[in-house]
């Protein structure tokens, strides 16, 4: 038998080597389950669903809809709709709204795909007030005197109030605002109006989903007289 060069069987020697590492790497290699340094793109009616161990709707749907809508749904682990962006209407072209579910399926949120803001939920709005001085809360008292108070559903860390003041002819007087029985923003001098925006607690989360009590008060600083104060707006703001 004719002798092979000895560079031959070396190399034979190092594929056979390569060849078994390969091997020992392609069946110990991990899951491919993870993104480095790149992103995943599905394309062309592709979809991407979650589903719970035990089976049933997707947790997590997004991707192709139905026609040609592409959609998103987040479901509860028991299967109640939780969050959506889809119409289920089948078309590309179409707004879609986002909306919000509590667990018993009633809709809690949605924006107004039409014009923008809210559609959903329906917010209270101050009804006009009376223009007539005179008819306003109102005092004589020399000492601080509630003349007005509400409560309100604490949902937002600030609140904006605008109020209008007024003191009879020839009189003085101030006017403060209580929050939870604690002065919120400066006393003024009555006749001038009270604007402030700021903080309803040091503490948002502690008061966060309370009632909140808001009072006006007022007092005569002259002899005598009467002061007046009418609140015509007051709302939550965020951060």
């Amino acid at each position: 038998m004719p002798q092979l060069p000895e560079d031959i069987i070396d190399r034979l020697t190092q594929m056979e080597r390569r060849i078994q590492q390969l091997s020992t790497a392609v069946n110990t290699r991990p899951a491919l389950n993870m993104v480095s340094g790149g992103g995943v793109e599905i394309t062309d009616g592709g979809y991407l669903f979650v589903r719970p161990p035990a089976g049933g709707a997707a947790v997590f749907a997004v991707g192709k809809w139905t026609g040609g809508e592409y959609g998103m749904a987040i479901r509860r682990q028991t299967g109640e709709l939780a969050m959506s962006v889809y119409n289920g209407d089948g078309t590309a072209d179409s707004l879609q709204a986002l909306r919000l579910y509590d667990a018993k399926g009633h809709e809690i949120f949605s924006d107004d795909i039409n014009t923008g803001g809210l559609a959903r939920p329906w917010l209270n709005m101050l009804p006009p007030q009376d223009s007539t001085a005179t008819r306003w809360p109102q005092t004589t008292s020399t000492a601080m005197t509630t003349v007005a108070i509400s409560y309100n559903v604490v949902w937002q860390p600030r609140m904006r109030l605008l109020m209008n003041t007024r003191v009879s002819s020839g009189a003085a007087g101030s006017v403060q605002v209580l929050v939870n029985g604690v002065q919120w923003g400066s006393t003024i001098t009555a006749g001038s109006d009270f604007d402030y925006s700021a903080p309803v607690s040091s503490d948002f989360a502690s008061v966060y989903g309370t009632l909140l009590k808001v009072e006006i008060q007022a007092q005569v600083t002259s002899t005598s007289g009467t002061v007046y104060a009418n609140p015509i707006l007051m709302y939550g703001r965020q951060t």
